[in-house]
């Protein structure tokens, strides 16, 4: 065997002890003590960086069983980005997609893992609001309304934002758990709960850029039977309005 293959080899060696210790056997020609070291300096600096971005999902487990879980997303997954900021999106891929469920993970894994991304996902976002753009006097109801590129409307069937080692709950929510996170003036990540009503107002503003609010409000108090369309329009500005304040919502589409 070449220098370069068997080189090669022990590289192949090396890493995939490092990822599986229990099961795959280290390079004979390493001293156990030095792989020891890596062995720890790789893990660690993984779980630690998962501890930080998921401290409430780990918070419901003991300390063997969160590294348990850890320990099968370092020797099974397969990362494709080497960054190490993409690691906890790899951890939700993972979870999504090759985690087998134990008896001891609560029915709400993915969605509470996913709920915590996000606020690293934003808290690290480098997205700018392009307020040239946007219009910040003109009525948020009769224009177009631009949501903050740094505001994500989540739907959720457990309700994630209330999930504590206390509070565990068996069963999904009756109805969608409506969730927008968003990170503010001071670069604080922050999350306000909205009805299932804004939700669609919301929605169908994202789907199509020319209608205006009070277009959607009308279709809503039609679909609702609600004849006092008046009733709707006043509350659904109020609605914008405070999501405006909190810098969820800039101002409308200039035209």
């Amino acid at each position: 065997m070449s220098q370069p293959e068997l080189l090669k080899k022990q590289l192949y060696e090396f890493a995939a002890h490092i990822r599986d210790p229990e099961n795959i056997a280290a390079p004979a020609e390493i001293e156990n003590r030095r792989m020891g070291i890596y062995r720890d300096l790789f893990f660690n600096n993984i779980q630690g960086f998962l501890g930080n971005t998921f401290p409430v999902l780990k918070s419901l487990y003991d300390e063997d069983r969160w590294l348990e879980l850890v320990r099968s997303f370092y020797a099974l997954h397969r990362c494709q980005s080497p960054y190490f900021l993409e690691i906890s999106r790899e951890f939700l891929d993972y979870l999504q997609s090759e985690h087998r469920m134990r008896e001891i993970d609560p029915p709400f894994l993915f969605e509470l893992a996913h709920y915590e991304w996000i606020e690293l996902a934003l808290s690290i976002s480098q997205e700018e609001p392009d307020l040239q753009q946007v219009d910040i006097e003109s009525s948020l109801l009769h224009g177009h309304p631009v949501m903050s590129p740094l505001a994500l409307l989540l739907t959720y069937a457990w309700p994630v934002h209330k999930i504590k080692p206390e509070f565990q709950p068996e069963h999904p929510a009756e109805q969608p758990v409506c969730i927008i996170v968003y990170r503010d003036s001071d670069d604080e990540v922050q999350f306000t709960e909205i009805n299932l009503v804004t939700a669609k107002l919301l929605q169908q503003l994202e789907l199509n850029k020319d209608i205006s609010s009070a277009d959607v409000l009308n279709e809503i108090a039609a679909e609702l039977g609600h004849e006092n369309t008046q009733a709707i329009l006043t509350g659904g500005l109020e609605i914008l309005q405070g999501l405006k304040q909190k810098g969820i919502i800039l101002g409308i589409a200039a035209s």
